[in-house]
């Protein structure tokens, strides 16, 4: 009887193998955003430099997230919690945001 649990639990746990290959092409995907990152960095895109760097972060988090947190390959309640926290991180910034901007200039003191 344990020895039928122990295997079913070790069938429950078995990762995916993912080839090298793939790992090197996230890698090389990685450095082409970096360049690109600072590449915008010198670029003047007018009122869109922001928006433009944090789409840019969004792609690289969601390459590390999905090949080296191993989320592409894992069970769909795993995809759930880590789009949960992405929502909420983009709440706190939300509130972080609106209250900053409630305020109205900052006046340097001196």
């Amino acid at each position: 009887m344990a020895h039928t649990d122990q295997r079913q639990e070790e069938s429950a746990h078995v990762h995916h193998v993912v080839p090298i290959r793939t790992y090197l092409l996230v890698f090389a995907g990685l450095m082409i955003l970096l360049v690109l990152t600072v590449a915008a960095s010198f670029a003047d895109f007018g009122g869109f430099d922001r928006a433009i760097t944090l789409a840019i972060a969004a792609a690289k988090a969601a390459l590390i997230m999905a090949y080296f947190m191993h989320l592409r390959y894992s069970q769909p309640l795993s995809i759930v919690f880590a789009g949960v926290g992405i929502i909420w991180l983009l709440i706190l910034l939300m509130i972080t945001l609106s209250d900053y901007l409630a305020r109205g200039g900052v006046v340097p003191a001196g």
